[in-house]
C-alpha cells in the first residue's frame, strides 16, 4: 500500500510524561483562551435551557477543576466550588490556575497522584468544558473561528492569557 507523501517536521518530543502534561496545559491555555476572548457582554449568562449551565458557570467549574488538579499534584483530594458572576475575573482565574499547576509540574516537587490520573481527570475534564463554551458561543451567535489546531503555535510552559495568534483560521 502506498503511503501519501507527507512532509514531517522535526519537532522535539516532550521527553517525559510530566513535560507532555505541561504541553497539554499549554494546549488548554491556547484553546481555552480562544473561546474566552471576545465574548459579547451578555454571553456569560446565556442558557440553552432552564437546567443548563451558563458559560460563566462552566468557566467557574473549569477553574474549580484546575484548582483541584493542583491540589492533586500536591497530594490532596481537595475540592471547592467558587461562584462568580464576572466573566473577566473567571478568565483571569483560569489562566492563574493553569500557571500555578504548570509551575508545580515544572518544578522538581513530587506528584501526589500519578500523571495518568491528573490527565484523565481534571485536565481532560477541562478540555470537555472548554468545548462546551465553544459550542455555546456558536449557539449564542458568536462562534469561534475554526483552525487547524495541529498547526497551532503551542509551547510547553506558555499558559498565560497572552497566547500566540491563530494561524491559519478558517472563515
Amino acid at each position: 500500500m502506498n503511503q501519501p507523501n507527507v512532509e514531517v517536521q522535526s519537532i522535539p518530543s516532550p521527553g517525559t510524561d510530566r513535560e507532555l502534561l505541561r504541553h497539554a496545559l499549554a494546549t488548554l491555555a491556547y484553546r481555552g483562551g480562544k473561546v474566552m476572548r471576545g465574548v459579547p457582554a451578555e454571553f456569560s449568562d446565556f442558557r440553552i435551557g432552564p437546567a443548563s449551565r451558563s458559560p460563566i458557570e462552566i468557566l467557574g467549574h473549569i477553574c474549580d477543576v484546575l484548582d483541584w488538579s493542583l491540589a492533586m499534584a500536591e497530594g490532596e483530594h481537595r475540592w471547592s466550588e467558587t461562584r462568580s458572576t464576572v466573566w473577566r475575573d473567571q478568565v483571569d482565574r483560569f489562566f492563574q490556575a493553569l500557571t500555578d499547576f504548570d509551575d508545580y509540574l515544572a518544578s522538581d516537587r513530587e506528584l501526589g497522584f500519578p500523571i495518568t490520573q491528573l490527565l484523565q481527570g481534571p485536565v481532560a475534564d477541562s478540555f470537555t468544558h472548554a468545548g462546551q463554551i465553544a459550542m455555546l458561543r456558536r449557539l449564542a451567535g458568536s462562534p469561534v473561528k475554526d483552525e487547524n489546531y495541529a498547526k497551532a503555535n503551542i509551547t510547553r510552559g506558555v499558559v498565560g492569557a497572552e497566547q500566540p495568534p491563530a494561524e491559519p483560521e478558517f472563515d
